[in-house]
């Protein structure tokens, strides 16, 4: 396989931190930090792999909360999300401080991302789909070589991601999901933010929120 993925759940809320690897370079990406930073890092060394960037699917704290440290401690940039989710990453102190996370200070990406960005790992790329709904900004980073998907908060097995926090919105996550995700593929397995990994297919069977019986 080009590319080697390991799933890390990390903070209090299990959240799936991943790390890809490219296997051909060795370069590596770590996806969506929130926490639990040395055990991302042992990760990281029993893959043998050289880390040289960190992207996010969106700006919740359990998905970023440890990047400025990473960013910091590796000397790697912070690529992602959409600009929009700007907000929630100035908020990041008071957001910790509410939810008895660790500290973490605000902090702002390297480089923003846009629908039809790409993001290179080594030697691999990676799509960008901006994919608001659950936030604003929210992107998915999808690897059409090995059909695969990290789908962050948007979609998970059997469920959807919340709306009710500030500028989500049920309508556009849907959009998201339905006519920009499903369409890549029925076989295009993804890892969700949270829980067990699925593909579109079976989401479009099962899951309740977004089956195409339920759309027509």
């Amino acid at each position: 396989m080009p590319i080697q993925c390991r799933i890390i759940p990390v903070t209090p809320y299990q959240q799936n931190c991943s790390v890809i690897k490219c296997e051909a370079s060795g370069k590596a990406a770590i996806v969506d930090p929130g926490g639990d930073v040395d055990r991302i890092l042992d990760t990281v060394s029993n893959m043998q792999a050289e880390v040289e960037k960190i992207i996010l699917t969106h700006a919740h704290l359990d998905h970023c909360a440890a990047s400025d440290v990473l960013r910091q401690q590796l000397d790697v940039p912070i690529e992602g999300p959409h600009i929009e989710d700007d907000f929630w990453l100035q908020d990041l102190p008071k957001a910790c401080q509410m939810s008895g996370f660790p500290h973490a200070d605000a902090f702002t990406p390297d480089r923003w991302l846009e629908q039809d960005d790409t993001v290179r790992v080594g030697d691999q790329v990676l799509q960008v789909i901006h994919s608001p709904g659950h936030t604003p900004g929210h992107v998915v980073f999808h690897y059409p070589l090995q059909r695969v998907a990290w789908v962050g908060d948007v979609l998970f097995q059997g469920s959807i991601g919340r709306t009710d926090f500030p500028r989500g919105n049920h309508r556009d996550l849907i959009e998201s999901i339905r006519g920009k995700l499903f369409p890549l593929g029925d076989d295009v397995t993804f890892v969700p933010g949270h829980g067990p990994t699925s593909t579109f297919g079976q989401e479009r069977l099962t899951n309740p929120f977004v089956a195409d019986s339920l759309h027509g």
